[in-house]
C-alpha cells in the first residue's frame, strides 16, 4: 500500500474575486484551508494581497516533481 502523503499549497494573489475563486476551486478539489489567511499591502502596486495556506491528503509517496496544482 503506498505511504499517505500531506500536500501543501501556498495561495497568494490580489484581494480579488478570482483569488477567491482559486481557493474555492481548490476547496472544491478536495483541498483543506490550513492556518489562516494573510493579507499585505504591496505599495508598488497600490493592492492588498492575500495569502491562504491549504492541504490535502493523497495516498501516494511524495515526489519532488508533483504538480500540486493538478492535483
Amino acid at each position: 500500500m503506498p505511504k499517505q502523503t500531506t500536500l501543501y499549497r501556498y495561495l497568494t494573489g490580489p484581494d480579488d474575486a478570482s483569488f477567491c475563486h482559486r481557493v474555492s476551486e481548490a476547496l472544491s478539489r478536495g483541498w483543506v484551508l490550513y492556518g489562516h489567511p494573510t493579507l499585505t499591502y504591496d505599495e508598488k502596486t497600490g493592492r492588498v494581497i492575500c495569502g491562504q495556506a491549504i492541504i490535502k491528503d493523497v495516498d501516494r509517496a511524495y515526489e519532488p516533481g508533483l504538480d500540486l496544482s493538478k492535483e
